[in-house]
């Protein structure tokens, strides 16, 4: 006796694995990076503004149906705040706009967002993909 309705089956599969593969992981991706990057603002040290304003929202690339995104910093000396040691925490800046690394701010603010993240990233997971 023949299968009824076997396309009608993979029709649907595959119209459930191309929307998981595209616009929920998409979903899915930007939810973790947004997340990690307003934990890395609240450790972004501000002097001028200039460089927790240059924060760019998430970007997000889907090629060959591999999902990937990156955000960061626009200003040029993002990568070298980024990395300073903070030695100079809680000492007042030569220019009078209060203290270095104050009052929540941290050196590797940015690697630090995403580690704050990293514990929610299967709530996050299951959430999109309503597991």
């Amino acid at each position: 006796m023949p299968v009824k309705g076997i396309e009608r089956v993979r029709k649907g599969f595959k119209v459930s694995v191309d929307r998981i593969a595209s616009s929920t992981t998409e979903g899915a991706v930007y939810s973790i990076l947004s997340q990690g990057a307003a934990l890395a603002q609240t450790m972004t040290p501000i002097d001028t503004s200039n460089l927790i304003n240059s924060q760019y929202a998430p970007q997000i690339d889907v090629q060959r149906g591999k999902v990937t995104g990156n955000v960061g910093y626009t200003a040029e000396y993002a990568g070298a705040v980024h990395d300073a040691p903070g030695t100079l925490a809680g000492q007042p800046r030569a220019n009078g706009n209060g203290d270095y690394w104050d009052p929540n701010a941290e050196p590797g603010f940015l690697e630090k967002g995403f580690e704050q993240v990293k514990p929610s990233v299967p709530d996050i997971l299951r959430r999109h993909y309503r597991v």
